[in-house]
């Protein structure tokens, strides 16, 4: 993980290696024999590998490890400036959340689509989830050029639609419409084939700390100079994801469209279907119609739709999401509704069958 982060940053420790204890001993051992050192600067801690480390997994595993350890690459050559540490600390808690919902990451175990040999190929859509990294698309060199500035991390492409992925981290990151709006274009034409049939969807997925970020995210309206994000029209939908145990189990929703459609049938069992002729975004009603949007995947647009409808309209409603989102969502609507509460644990031994 050190090895394609460039950077990895000592927080997140804990969530490669649960047992504090056992980890201390890894980090000790590790430091010991020379392979990785603490680099510490500008308040922010991380590991990196030594030189002999590179050498070691380059000899074990060149495929794997030849672009990120070789060359002037941000991951061998680790410049010094704080916002580029910053985005390797960032990348490496996408790659967490990724790996523990296990979504391949690696070059050597996914088929290489961002080259300039690679034919229209659909079989391998059976392989779907695959991630891949913004450095990997850019290795298409000209084709990518309008896109270069995009704050994207990679791509995710799933069954029913590609995710752009994005880790504003504990902060609100910064935000330009229109090279987000070429990332999409580009992906919808250039994934033609690749493995999708016609032009994919195209949806994104925000990461960031915890919960309270999500709610800086809803309510930013850009900064002074309307450099930060905010929710605009680049992506119809935009989910957001804390980057931690619950993000991982969103993530591991997300990309499976059955498990999807089986979880809305079942929340939406005790409600009326859709009604067309409600003005407002909405997946059923209620006995007394109230309508009912269903949240659990924390799509920050739909939810301000759904919250923007009601106060338009002068409505009460029911939104359906997890436990663990309730308090951000209660600081930030405004109209008139209830929740209908998911609890976490339950929905883990549910549908993936583990224990709490």
């Amino acid at each position: 993980m050190v090895g394609i982060s460039g950077e990895f940053p000592v927080n997140q420790l804990h969530r490669l290696i649960e047992s504090s204890s056992y980890a201390e001993k890894i980090i000790t051992e590790l430091k010991n024999e020379k392979l990785i050192r603490t680099h510490y600067r500008d308040r922010l801690r991380g590991y990196r590998l030594t030189k002999h480390a590179k050498e070691l997994l380059l000899a074990q595993n060149m495929p794997r490890f030849h672009d990120y350890l070789t060359g002037n690459t941000e991951t061998n050559l680790i410049r010094s400036e704080l916002p580029r540490r910053i985005r390797l600390h960032q990348k490496a808690e996408i790659y967490l959340t990724l790996l523990h919902a296990n979504i391949p990451i690696f070059y050597d175990v996914k088929p290489n689509i961002f080259s300039r040999t690679c034919e229209a190929d659909s079989s391998f859509i059976q392989e779907l989830p695959l991630f891949y990294s913004s450095r990997e698309i850019k290795t298409l060199g000209y084709d990518t050029t309008k896109i270069r500035n995009s704050r994207s991390i990679g791509i995710l492409l799933s069954p029913q639609c590609v995710y752009a992925l994005y880790n504003t981290g504990n902060s609100v990151l910064k935000w330009e419409y229109k090279t987000e709006v070429r990332l999409t274009a580009f992906l919808q034409h250039y994934l033609q084939g690749r493995p999708y049939h016609g032009r994919p969807a195209v949806r994104a997925i925000m990461t960031g700390k915890d919960m309270d970020t999500a709610y800086h995210l809803l309510t930013s309206t850009g900064g002074y100079r309307k450099s930060l994000f905010l929710l605009d029209t680049t992506y119809e939908h935009f989910h957001y994801l804390p980057n931690n145990i619950y993000g991982e189990y969103l993530l591991r929703l997300l990309v499976r469209p059955q498990m999807l459609q089986q979880l809305d049938r079942l929340l939406l069992s005790d409600y009326f279907s859709h009604q067309k002729e409600l003005p407002i975004e909405h997946d059923g009603i209620d006995s007394q119609n109230h309508p009912v949007l269903l949240a659990y995947d924390f799509d920050m647009q739909r939810i301000n739709r759904f919250n923007t409808g009601l106060n338009v309209y002068d409505l009460s409603g029911i939104l359906v999401c997890f436990d663990f989102q309730i308090p951000c969502l209660r600081k930030y609507l405004t109209a008139d509704i209830q929740f209908s509460s998911i609890d976490f644990q339950k929905f883990k031994r549910g549908f993936f069958h583990e224990k709490p």
